[in-house]
């Protein structure tokens, strides 16, 4: 995440750099970059803390949000602090609670962004203007029942089907299973496009499928933190 953040602000300095010799524009880049590429929050410890940085050069404000993801709109977990003011190149630690009424029966899964508003500015040098950019972090948060054992390959257990035209993904696991989009049907080596980038616990997503017979589906997985492994094979039932 830091390298993608560094990544980001050189893009971001090398095209105002150009522009600068017409525009004499100056940019800065803010951002609360977080010590982990997920949150993961277990029931069992009821909650979870993550370390975020201040990487911007000036003093900032550290704005937390958590987000429902259009599937699941319930109220399962609150952030401490929502807002707080961190010094340049300081840490602020964030807790993640888990406020249910009911046991988890599955994981279930949110979005948590972090952003980082620039305050105290110093003043703009003359015959320059000074852009602020915001840098927003969008991480996803899974909530992970009591009891609930880890596995490291969800996507193993994920069942394909093709009826009518229509591939089928169906999670019949407690799991969210993360994954690419773009599927590749074999041996017709058509492709199918899915809508999004995870499948809910007892979820099933449909899609156009192309002509031809298919036997299998290679995908690309994703572990829970988000790194991409290895293509996986799975059989397609009819």
């Amino acid at each position: 995440m830091t390298m993608f953040l560094s990544h980001t602000r050189h893009l971001l300095h090398g095209g105002i750099a150009a522009l600068a010799l017409f525009l004499a524009t100056q940019t800065q880049a803010d951002g609360m970059v977080p010590n982990t590429s997920v949150v993961i929050v277990h029931e069992a410890d009821g909650e979870a803390s993550v370390t975020v940085t201040n990487t911007d050069e000036n003093l900032a404000l550290m704005h937390v949000t958590i987000e429902d993801i259009a599937e699941d709109s319930e109220s399962l977990v609150f952030v401490t602090p929502p807002l707080a003011r961190v010094e340049a190149s300081k840490t602020q630690l964030v807790r993640f609670i888990i406020q249910t009424e009911k046991p988890l029966l599955t994981q279930r899964l949110k979005r948590v962004i972090f952003e980082g508003i620039p305050e105290g500015k110093p003043a703009a040098e003359a015959g320059h203007a000074r852009v602020g950019v915001t840098v927003r972090q969008n991480l996803p948060l899974i909530l992970h029942p009591k009891g609930l054992a880890p596995n490291r390959t969800p996507w193993t257990d994920l069942q394909w089907s093709l009826q009518d035209g229509q591939l089928t993904v169906r999670n019949d696991t407690p799991y969210v299973v993360r994954l690419g989009q773009e599927v590749q049907l074999l041996p017709s080596a058509g492709g199918a496009m899915l809508p999004k980038t995870y499948v809910l616990p007892g979820e099933h997503i449909s899609v156009k499928a192309p002509e031809g017979t298919a036997t299998q589906v290679r995908f690309q997985p994703a572990t829970v933190y988000g790194f991409a492994v290895p293509h996986y094979e799975a059989p397609i039932k009819s």
